[in-house]
């Protein structure tokens, strides 16, 4: 997925993405860091198709995604949503078997070799033993999971994912991250937005760093993700660490407390 110069102005007159250009690529993790209002969820609505009157273009194989429908977009692009609220009491299968919209024709059944898919990928993922609970009932930790499995289902190549973590306790963080770049090593393109960029040193292959709508920084993770960059974002200092555990971000001590915005 290649995006170039795209800039998107809400009716307002506010102008969200000023000329953004980065290319996401095969089996690579791609984290996307920034403040509040830095452009992040904006520019997700545009790659998802919800905000087409974008000037620029996002691509995906040298085609222009506002010429495709939302099945076409749907069969290479996948969303992983941070918070999911079903309506429904729908059971953890079901809500995989979700993943299979855009293959069924209107009011058709998912078949038995469908719903083996769907098992398969519960089992992929170590969840098969909740295929039957409550979707509802289940921890943060296991929904993230159980809609990753929906977004396999769906058979795209990229996995689009909104702060995936930003609900989780710390073991539950760790586990879903995992599963995530283990998916990038498989082959699949994963762009994540995240608030900590601590994961996005850990995890990532390269990282878009946004602030006030414009490209802050793009690169390898180790070349961009620095402490000048983190001060630039957040306004924090912080030193970048090599530990046994591997790279490590401390910020400075709580002597100068950082105030909250607002």
């Amino acid at each position: 997925m290649t995006v170039k110069e795209l800039t998107y102005t809400y009716r307002g007159g506010h102008t969200a993405l000023r000329n953004i250009s980065f290319a996401a690529r095969q089996g690579e993790l791609l984290s996307v860091l920034g403040p509040n209002g830095a452009g992040k969820s904006t520019l997700f609505r545009c790659i998802l198709g919800g905000l087409p009157d974008y000037g620029g273009a996002i691509l995906l194989d040298g085609r222009d995604t506002r010429t495709l429908d939302q099945r076409a977009l749907a069969a290479h692009i996948a969303y992983i949503p941070q918070i999911h609220r079903p309506t429904f009491g729908y059971s953890v299968l079901d809500t995989v078997l979700m993943g299979l919209t855009r293959q069924l024709s209107p009011f058709r059944s998912p078949s038995a070799q469908q719903e083996q898919q769907a098992l398969a990928t519960l089992e992929q993922l170590g969840v098969v033993h909740l295929t039957y609970r409550n979707f509802a009932e289940l921890s943060g930790g296991e929904q993230q999971l159980v809609l990753i499995a929906r977004a396999l289902c769906q058979q795209a190549d990229i996995l689009v994912m909104d702060e995936p973590t930003s609900s989780l306790d710390y073991g539950n963080q760790l586990r879903v991250l995992r599963c995530v770049h283990d998916l990038s090593r498989q082959g699949y393109t994963v762009v994540l937005s995240t608030h900590d960029p601590q994961h996005a040193l850990r995890f990532s292959d390269r990282v878009l760093a946004l602030s006030g709508g414009a490209v802050a920084a793009f690169g390898a993770t180790k070349e961009v993700l620095t402490a000048e960059l983190l001060r630039r974002l957040y306004g924090v200092d912080a030193a970048l660490l090599d530990t046994a555990y591997g790279p490590t971000i401390v910020p400075k001590g709580g002597e100068d407390r950082v105030p909250l915005d607002g």
